[in-house]
């Protein structure tokens, strides 16, 4: 007989998720409570390499006490644009410890950027897409590489541009899980009352949502619980929770803009 033929290695580059399994998953698990869900997914390992990505925001706590009860080994990942306030640096050290976490990451800017493109610290004021292009989506997608899914803590009650989320979406290739989509803001306030967990420090200040601190601002009553992000730009989201890519994202000025401070 002759010799068998040689196997050829081939590198795997599909896509880990398609819109076909988000379809089935959200099939599956329309109407099972979230904690239910978030077990059931990590037991039986159909995510792949999940994480979590935090914010560590006014809300986050709720999200991650729930993973914590499902597994406290999954990776937690946190942007530090350089930019964040102190108050939140502090919370997420409380959190991670008091929800026992054994794998919380924190991810930088890459110095090398930030000299060619933010070298005063100053892109915020003239340029807030380019600004967190640099300093949260670039090192979030180097977060994200080896990952085949990720858990978000979105809820469509946030924001116009955050209604109708699925349970599972798939952004490139990679499934996108958003427990919360469909919570009010009653439901994470009972959450919170139910297992007396910790708020943000700023929440009290009026800050409902927190991301870096020059973008970040007080609430007035009535406000969209976002409207502190960004205030004065015609911005909404920070680029994570989304494919789109800024432009002009050549460290000069863009065209018609002048710093404010």
């Amino acid at each position: 007989m002759g010799e068998p033929a040689r196997r050829i290695d081939r590198i795997d580059t599909a896509p880990a998720f398609t819109q076909a399994d988000a379809d089935a998953l959200n099939a599956r698990f329309a109407g099972v409570p979230t904690p239910e869900m978030l077990r059931t997914l990590l037991a039986e390992d159909t995510l792949g390499r999940v994480g979590v990505v935090s914010s560590f925001g006014t809300e986050a706590i709720v999200l991650l006490h729930l993973v914590a009860q499902a597994n406290k080994d999954v990776p937690i990942i946190f942007v530090d644009t350089l930019k964040m306030f102190d108050e939140t640096l502090a919370y997420r050290e409380q959190v991670i410890d008091l929800l026992g976490f054994t794998n919380a990451s924190v991810v930088k800017p890459d110095p090398a950027k930030l000299l060619e493109k933010d070298e005063t610290g100053m892109r915020w004021s003239y340029d807030p897409d380019g600004c967190c292009e640099i300093r949260k989506v670039e090192p979030m997608a180097r977060a994200k590489a080896s990952l085949d899914a990720w858990i978000s803590g979105r809820k469509a009650f946030q924001s116009q541009t955050r209604q109708n989320l699925p349970l599972f979406e798939v952004e490139d290739g990679r499934m996108k899980v958003n427990p919360l989509g469909e919570w009010t803001k009653e439901d994470l306030d009972a959450y919170f009352e139910e297992h007396d967990l910790p708020r943000h420090p700023l929440e009290a200040l009026g800050y409902l949502s927190v991301g870096c601190s020059p973008c970040t601002s007080t609430v007035a009553p009535g406000e969209d619980p976002r409207a502190g992000r960004w205030r004065g730009w015609d911005k909404t989201e920070c680029g994570i929770h989304s494919t789109k890519v800024p432009k002009g994202d050549d460290g000069d000025l863009p065209p018609g803009y002048e710093p404010f401070l």
